[in-house]
């Protein structure tokens, strides 16, 4: 595979993890709670082509930062996993877990950014751009629903 597919594709996984995040606040903000629930599952899923670019990183000369990016969101995907559909814990409610949490949340988008601008400089502003929103998102649907 060249370079320049491999980079659009990372960056549209990119923008698919931003858009999907941005819709887990919105549903939870209308209440529907199984819509959120399957695009949980659908955003946990990313974690298999996200691997796939992490293995094929060494082939293309990914810098370290690469790996970091990558690998934060991984581990992001991993922690729901066993938070939220796993273990279903009850998490949001004990501060220092939240905070750990957002820690590894907002890592891992935050680090889509720098994947998706890869491809370029409109794939970058529509990531910060959806960043944007996903983190105003967020800071709403936690004062509103305290989740």
């Amino acid at each position: 595979m060249e370079i320049n597919k491999v980079n659009l594709f990372a960056s549209g996984l990119s923008v698919t993890i931003l858009v999907i995040c941005c819709l887990v606040f919105v549903f939870r903000l209308t209440g529907h709670q199984k819509i959120e629930y399957w695009l949980g599952i659908i955003l946990i899923l990313t974690a298999i082509p996200l691997t796939y670019l992490l293995f094929i990183a060494k082939q293309f000369q990914r810098p370290p930062l690469y790996y970091v990016q990558i690998g934060l969101m991984i581990s992001f995907l991993i922690i729901e996993l066993f938070f939220d559909y796993i273990f279903k814990l009850e998490f949001r409610k004990v501060t220092w877990i939240v905070i750990f949490y957002l820690i590894f949340f907002f890592g891992g988008t935050g680090g889509m950014l720098g994947v998706a601008s890869l491809s370029g400089k409109i794939w970058l502003i529509v990531s910060v751009i959806l960043f944007l929103i996903m983190t105003t998102l967020a800071f709403i649907q936690r004062a509103i629903t305290g989740m």
